[in-house]
């Protein structure tokens, strides 16, 4: 018996047909169970395979409760619509792994490799980042066309003989992480957008919250000494994680929990946007700009504090780590605690060798939840909230970006920027580890971005 297949048309290519089973599989939930981020030796092209059908299923899963009108939307323009996100990720496999490996492919539409490149100087032209949101063609059922284009290619030659090795893998690899990325990224812009609409519409149903009494505030004090920091030579990390290398630490002082939106809430009560000695000269001369006066998405309503989330607004839970907040504000509010924020590589010693647990994308949250009460060690390093630190985003002792293109995609950032670690509630759990460094500019806030504390023990 025949198995069905699926018909994928292009101007370029006309049609072709994939078996159904080839393209997507019987499965699509992300496993690891053989592609675990630290293993020693690189997937198998089945491996590989069945991860690339399990991220891109989910970029689309994640994608659906959007109406084709939002994912045309651009709210900002640090934000870019659903629908370019889900062009972008596909330009990539097309563009570092199709078109230079895969012998004979043609282009799906030779106008995208404009339209959907981000930031890549080597590759040719950029449509320009604020004008995304004007790209009313291709229309969302033409870029979802382009991606099962462009996932038939790459499963159909990973399932055939000549599946990429090598170099290429690795560009597999880099693309589906990459992909991770903006699935946390389609969440963020999506939310953006929602929150201007007067309606205040959910993006989904969201589950409630644990019952949690909330944790004490505690501090874990470390020990200083000569630290082996950064990614090993095992398994994957991006080019700004490595090369390892040994940085001293001072003794210093950990909180053993988040920031909570009761303790944020404290801070302005205080009159924590009115006092510039707690703020940092360009935070100060921000907020009078911008006219901050409580973290973004939250709204007094009759002197309660009300928040807007991927579910909706909502009363705001004052034991949840706050959100959305920015470097400015984060260091304002230690400064105003008697604490300071965390070097990264603080962070990472207590990080380093704790497995990634928390409230990630997996759990399906999409918004923060407060610490469980029991326990007196540090909690939600992982997910949550991306954590903001006093580390400005620069390179590691040694370090050399990628070669070609694919070097962009970090090493060019490395000015102006903030680290943030341990990733948040949309970002998916096995896309995440100790060395791991998020960086953003002083002012962004539209991330799931909080506060942790720290001192000089």
């Amino acid at each position: 018996m025949r198995k069905p297949a699926v018909r994928i048309e292009s101007d370029s290519m006309g049609t072709i047909e994939v078996p159904a089973e080839r393209l997507w599989g019987a499965q699509t939930q992300r496993s690891l169970e053989h592609f675990a981020i630290g293993s020693d030796r690189m997937p198998t092209a089945v491996e590989l395979a069945a991860r690339y059908r399990a991220v891109r299923a989910l970029t689309e899963r994640l994608r659906e409760p959007l109406s084709a009108e939002d994912c045309q939307a651009q709210s900002m323009p640090d934000a870019s619509p659903a629908k370019w996100h889900l062009a972008h990720t596909t330009w990539f496999f097309e563009t570092f792994v199709l078109e230079p490996g895969r012998r004979g492919y043609q282009p799906f539409h030779s106008a995208f490799r404009v339209l959907f490149n981000s930031y890549y100087q080597g590759v040719g032209e950029q449509h320009p980042r604020p004008q995304r949101g004007l790209l009313t063609r291709p229309s969302l059922d033409e870029v979802l066309a382009y991606r099962a284009h462009v996932d038939a290619y790459v499963l159909d030659w990973l399932a055939g003989d000549d599946a990429p090795v090598g170099a290429l893998a690795s560009v597999v690899e880099i693309g589906l992480h990459h992909e991770q990325q903006h699935q946390e990224l389609l969440l963020t812009d999506a939310k953006h957008l929602l929150s201007g609409n007067p309606l205040a519409p959910a993006y989904a149903a969201l589950p409630p919250a644990p019952p949690a009494a909330g944790r004490a505030f505690g501090w874990r004090m470390v020990d200083g000494g000569v630290r082996e920091v950064g990614a090993t030579t095992d398994g994957f990390a991006f080019d700004n994680e490595r090369p390892r290398h040994a940085a001293l630490l001072e003794p210093f002082a950990l909180s053993t929990r988040l920031t909570t939106n009761a303790e944020y809430a404290e801070f302005i009560a205080d009159g924590g946007y009115r006092r510039p000695e707690l703020w940092l000269s360009d935070g100060w001369s921000t907020i009078l700009t911008r006219g901050w006066q409580a973290p973004l998405y939250w709204d007094d309503r009759d002197g309660q504090w009300c928040e807007f989330t991927l579910g909706g607004r909502r009363p705001l839970d004052p034991l949840a780590p706050v959100s959305h907040v920015s470097l400015y504000e984060a260091d304002a509010f230690a400064t105003w605690a008697g604490a300071r924020l965390p070097t990264e590589l603080e962070w990472e010693a207590v990080a380093t060798g704790r497995p990634v647990r928390g409230n990630l994308l997996d759990s399906g949250h999409l918004h923060p939840i407060a610490a469980a009460a029991n326990g007196t060690d540090v909690a939600q390093l992982y997910g949550d909230v991306w954590e903001w630190t006093r580390s400005a985003y620069a390179p590691y002792p040694g370090f050399r970006p990628l070669a070609g293109a694919l070097g962009e995609y970090n090493g060019k950032f490395m000015s102006s920027q903030v680290v943030l670690r341990g990733g948040s509630c949309a970002t998916p759990a096995d896309h995440v580890r100790a060395s791991y460094r998020n960086f953003f500019p002083p002012d962004a806030r539209w991330q799931f971005s909080g506060i942790r504390l720290a001192k000089d023990a």
